[in-house]
């Protein structure tokens, strides 16, 4: 299951800091080239959309992946700035936070395992 959630949780965090991309682009050749509309409409709404989603997917996943409430707070803040949910994705991910607390019980997905002395080594 916390395989499964993490990979959703990576698709919207990525889907969201692009249309957050997107919409900016937008504003840009709207307000300062003055192009016209530049898709503002539309990308606002995709975007708009994805935001949701992301706030949906980031409460749904949290507790398979064992998030702290710290966490799901920093994951819900991420989606205001822009890019801030990529960023949050891979520090989430070099952090082991989307690997589940059963990923050494059971295999895991762990792209990084934490030796005793508190290094992250990459795995195999």
């Amino acid at each position: 299951m916390s395989n499964k959630a993490a990979v959703l949780f990576r698709v919207v965090a990525i889907a969201e800091a692009f249309s957050w991309m997107g919409l900016l682009v937008g504003m840009f050749l709207k307000y300062v080239v003055e192009l016209g509309e530049g898709g503002v409409p539309v990308l606002g709404a995709v975007h708009g959309a994805l935001f949701v989603i992301y706030a949906v997917t980031t409460l749904a996943v949290a507790r398979p992946l064992g998030w702290r409430f710290g966490t799901v707070l920093a994951a819900l803040l991420a989606a205001v700035p822009p890019l801030f949910t990529w960023l949050f994705e891979r520090w989430a991910l070099r952090r082991g936070k989307l690997d589940g607390p059963e990923r050494l019980r059971y295999g895991g997905t762990a792209l990084f395992v934490r030796r005793d002395d508190g290094d992250a080594v990459a795995s195999a």
